[in-house]
């Protein structure tokens, strides 16, 4: 049985085939104007062709690539069939160029908090209105503002993209609120396990100092002034570097629009220069830290240092990684929640910093267990190091990264942000290619060749917090 559901009113149906809806509505509610059927000729003895995942001819669609009058580098991606978009300013403006800590976060969130013509909540009302959604985002080297709303009101919500990014003025008020909300935040996070596990481990990774070891805290809350953001703001917004990326049913002015409203931004051309680093990992790489005597598990963090994606190593080693601990099939994951049941999940991932990173493993287990599961992990990194991988499991990560990707190409959202991830980390047009092509040939030998060299248990700190 098919039924059409309109309004209030179901009409039934029976038969073997699909419906196709034609017409409008006529004036009586629910009521249907034209209804035809469609045969559909399908064989149901013969079963759809499969076609294994790394098989498949994959493709990055390209983008287009303009400037804008103030050499704002545009990067667009047309593609999608709902009338949808988005627009995405990137400033090199993260907490890698802070004098202070947290001002390069204050910063960024503060921008959507009033300017000389609007305040905070005439801002959230006005994307509101048009049904848009407006987000500021701050990492460790860059600073973001993006915009998702239907292609149609672009030209109504770009002026107010324009306001917030060179007319921001800071209000004391919203600060203060900021400032508040911010460290209630911390105050309920610093009680879980997982969180201070997090902050932790790149503290002994990189260092206190260091903009991927830097963590919040209420001390620093509590030191942000008005004019420090104001400062910050000059010299990393309106006389920054900016980069636009947009994706989706673009207009067929995008170019002229944006240059309109984004083209005149008072931005530089030349990217600022990034503080220097001050890189001090941990001397001691073993750490047990009790953050809730009453707790019932505790949070592990294992990670060492590793090369960043210009690295010739470091693709390859992303197929290994996935072997390892990169999705629910993974060893890991077989080993320590499905045959010891130590925990609901565990992980490895590779952190996906532009210049330094980190290989880490990451689970929660029962307080009683973690030794345990730690003792598995090393036990798995051995096996990867003595045991050459076996051909049906290679196989079955091959496909897995393959259909990971081919979902990650779904949709011009998708696509915009692999082509921001290549574009912002330097690196050339052929490195989305040059993956596809290790995942389909790196063979066991290499993979235990790069097990050897980089999943040694005295390389990893190792970090329990219960």
């Amino acid at each position: 049985m098919y039924s059409a559901l309109k309004g209030r009113h179901r009409i039934a149906l029976k038969g073997r085939y699909p419906i196709a809806l034609k017409g409008r509505h006529p004036k009586a509610p629910g009521a249907l104007k034209k209804l035809t059927l469609q045969k559909t000729a399908l064989n149901r003895k013969k079963e759809p062709a499969i076609v294994e995942a790394v098989k498949m001819d994959l493709h990055l669609k390209p983008y287009d690539h303009f400037v804008l009058d103030n050499h704002i580098p545009v990067y667009a991606i047309e593609a999608g069939t709902q009338d949808v978009m988005q627009v995405e300013l990137v400033f090199f403006a993260g907490n890698s160029y802070e004098d202070q800590n947290l001002v390069a976060s204050a910063t960024n969130a503060m921008l959507k908090n009033g300017t000389s013509k609007k305040s905070a909540f005439e801002i959230s009302e006005y994307v509101d209105f048009y049904g848009a959604y407006l987000s500021t985002n701050c990492y460790n080297e860059t600073a973001t503002v993006t915009l998702h709303c239907l292609t149609r009101y672009l030209p109504d919500l770009l002026p107010l993209i324009n306001e917030m990014v060179s007319d921001p003025v800071f209000p004391e008020q919203e600060l203060e609120i900021y400032k508040m909300n911010m460290k209630q935040r911390l105050e309920v996070n610093l009680k879980k396990c997982d969180v201070v596990a997090e902050r932790l481990i790149d503290e002994h990774l990189y260092g206190a100092e260091h903009p991927y070891g830097k963590n919040s805290s209420i001390e620093a809350y509590n030191a942000l002034q008005v004019d420090q953001l104001k400062t910050f703001f000059e010299r990393y917004y309106r006389n920054g570097t900016c980069i636009a990326f947009c994706a989706g049913h673009l207009p067929a002015d995008i170019a002229p629009l944006l240059n309109k409203y984004i083209g005149t931004l008072p931005v530089s051309e030349q990217k600022p220069k990034e503080k220097s680093l001050i890189y001090r990992p941990s001397a001691e790489k073993k750490f047990r830290v009790m953050n809730d005597p009453s707790g019932v598990q505790g949070a592990i963090r294992i990670g060492r240092p590793f090369p960043s994606r210009h690295h010739p190593d470091y693709q390859k080693v992303q197929v290994l990684n996935t072997l390892f601990g990169g999705f629910f099939g993974s060893r890991l994951m077989s080993n320590i929640r499905e045959d010891k049941g130590y925990t609901y999940g565990i992980f490895s991932f590779i952190q996906n910093h532009i210049n330094d990173t980190a290989l880490v493993i990451s689970t929660e287990a029962g307080r009683d267990v973690c030794e345990a599961a730690i003792k598995e992990v090393y036990l798995e990194m051995k096996r990867l190091r003595d045991e050459s991988v076996p051909a049906e499991e290679l196989d079955l990560v091959r496909n897995y990264l393959m259909g990971t990707i081919l979902g990650d190409l779904d949709g011009p959202f998708h696509i915009i942000s692999r082509w921001k991830n290549i574009i912002l980390s330097g690196l050339d047009d052929k490195y989305f290619y040059r993956f596809i092509d290790i995942i389909r040939n790196v063979t066991p030998a290499e993979l235990q060749e790069l097990a050897n060299k980089y999943y040694r248990d005295d390389d990893f700190y190792e970090l329990v917090v219960i």
